[in-house]
């Protein structure tokens, strides 16, 4: 963070770019769902009285990414493409489904150095859709993805 008179300026969120193995992927929009991990509670009566004692149940669960990008026609929409592709296979007798997984990393930058990495483990598509179409919009058209994956860790 930079020092700005008194204060530290805190960091924007619209510097960052998705790495599908190895592959960056300029023309996602937006993020969401960046969750470290949450554990599952169990409620635990106190026999006797009517105190109950919240205690982890050591389960964590990871929220779904969710992929906004642009569709423009570049290697990006090729991409994902594939991975949808290979993911559904609708032409086949059983589609893959969670078996075509993919690692990667969500880097947050500020003007233009990386502060921040996260990464994510063995991901695979859970949906894909794009932006209605509509007569005399001025929209951009756009494709969501959603990721399933087994664990998001901030990483060095």
């Amino acid at each position: 963070m930079p020092l700005v008179g008194d204060i530290w300026e805190s960091y924007r969120a619209d510097e960052f770019v998705l790495i599908v193995n190895g592959t960056e992927s300029p023309s996602v929009t937006k993020i969401s769902g960046l969750s470290e991990g949450e554990f599952d509670t169990i409620e635990q009566p106190d026999g006797g009285s009517h105190h109950i004692f919240k205690v982890s149940s050591t389960k964590v669960k990871f929220e779904s990414l969710t992929i906004e990008r642009n569709m423009d026609g570049s290697e990006d929409d090729t991409l994902f493409l594939d991975w949808f592709q290979e993911t559904f296979k609708l032409s086949a007798d059983k589609p893959q489904g969670s078996a075509v997984r993919r690692n990667g990393m969500i880097e947050k930058r500020h003007n233009g150095e990386t502060i921040l990495r996260f990464a994510f483990y063995n991901a695979w598509i859970k949906s894909s859709k794009f932006t209605d179409l509509e007569a005399g919009t001025n929209s951009l058209f756009k494709q969501t993805l959603v990721l399933e994956h087994e664990g998001l860790e901030r990483v060095d």
